[in-house]
């Protein structure tokens, strides 16, 4: 298969490491595109929930990958977010091609853009981190559940759902609070004169021009590899909102999933990889 060119890849909110995760579409998706910038918006491993009697291959052959494409020419931006706020005492570091920073603007053909996870706006994790945890593992269940629900819904010929988005909807106070969300950040953005503001946290893709009494921005949000299955891309000055179902790449041979156990690398000396780092500048 012909690989996309891609100036710039964002994603976020991949979760490895949980029940949730689409590790496999996420690898079918990146053997899918070249690009020169791949900006991982946080939330990539769930270190909240790691668990090391689960972390299967899948999950383990996309932090492989990631690391293939830093060694390649990629160079490699990971944002740190909050289930992986771990990373953030190795903050504005860099080895080779791989960096990781708290937030990060960059140049976009003469604008600029802001990038950051967005966990900074939650006054749950900001005041009770035990609470935002403990939710953390709900919303893994809740996923966990959906699955089993949808594997009969497609035994009977009808159209799976999901319980987490349909819960989402219902709920004012869920509604108020993603609208909010994209409120603030852009509302920073303008005040900061950045075009662009680029999020991830709330798992909820977005690309939406928002305008105030002061300017304008655009506000874009990668989703998440939990439910939507989506990803931003920029390419030829225009952005791009992709989602998996969209793409046709199940058709990717399956093989690449496949590490062996010759070539596998534990996934201590994989964090370790991720983590021993050195500061970079844009």
């Amino acid at each position: 298969m012909r690989k996309r060119v891609v100036e710039l890849a964002v994603i976020s909110d991949v979760h490895l490491g949980t029940f949730g995760c689409h590790a496999k579409e996420l690898l079918n998706y990146l053997n899918s595109i070249s690009p020169k910038t791949l900006i991982l918006n946080g939330d990539i491993i769930d270190i909240w929930q790691f668990r090391k009697r689960y972390f299967p291959k899948s999950h383990l052959a996309v932090i492989q990958k990631i690391i293939d494409l830093s060694t390649k020419g990629t160079k490699v931006i990971y944002i740190t977010g909050n289930h992986d706020e771990m990373l953030r005492k190795f903050s504005d570091m860099t080895m080779g091609n791989f960096s990781v920073v708290d937030k990060l603007v960059m140049d976009l053909d003469g604008k600029k853009a802001w990038f950051f996870h967005g966990d900074v706006f939650d006054a749950s994790i900001q005041n009770a981190k035990w609470l935002a945890k403990l939710g953390g593992w709900g919303y893994d269940l809740l996923i966990l559940i959906n699955r089993f629900i949808n594997w009969f819904l497609i035994k009977l010929g009808r159209e799976k759902f999901s319980l987490s988005k349909k819960i989402k909807n219902s709920v004012k106070k869920a509604v108020k609070y993603i609208q909010d969300f994209e409120v603030t950040a852009s509302d920073l953005a303008i005040a900061n004169n950045y075009k662009y503001v680029v999020c991830g946290h709330i798992h909820q893709p977005q690309m939406i021009r928002k305008t105030n009494k002061v300017g304008t921005t655009l506000y874009l949000n990668s989703g998440d590899w939990i439910e939507n299955l989506s990803a931003l891309e920029y390419n030829d000055k225009r952005w791009n909102l992709l989602l998996y179902n969209d793409l046709n790449l199940e058709n990717i041979n399956t093989k690449q999933l496949m590490i062996s156990k010759k070539n596998s690398l534990e996934i201590t000396q994989l964090l370790t990889a991720i983590t021993i780092v050195k500061k970079v500048d844009y």
